[in-house]
């Protein structure tokens, strides 16, 4: 599973002193389990990206919403909520350390363990 691969290189990265990159492969893993849920519960914003051919960042906040609602998930739209955080101010911006990068770990962690679950 990509989840897995992007997981333990942000972890890499962290280890490594890279809060850029390990920001970046750390929203990889949240956009990735957003599209997994999105795709097995079939939902609109899946639909919308399957016709578009790709997934733009509107339709992964909107399904990270959906899927917490649907779901009774909260965690699912919280973690998109700190990965599109990392994702602008770890990876965009380049202005989070390692420290405010590795602290969103455990809420990723536990929206992949939801995901393998399923």
């Amino acid at each position: 599973m990509d989840i897995e691969r992007f997981l333990a290189e942000s972890k890499e990265y962290i280890a490594k002193g890279d809060a850029v990159q390990a920001s970046e492969k750390l929203y990889k893993v949240v956009e990735e389990c957003l599209k997994i849920l999105a795709e097995r519960y079939k939902i609109t914003e899946y639909e919308k990206a399957e016709k578009e051919g790709r997934w733009r960042s509107y339709l992964l906040a909107q399904a990270a919403g959906r899927l917490a609602d649907k779901l009774n998930r909260k965690e699912i739209e919280d973690a998109w909520g700190r990965a599109f955080n990392i994702h602008v101010w770890g990876f965009h911006e380049g202005k989070f350390g390692v420290a405010e990068v590795e602290r969103n770990i455990p809420f990723v962690e536990q929206l992949v363990d939801f995901v393998r679950s399923i």
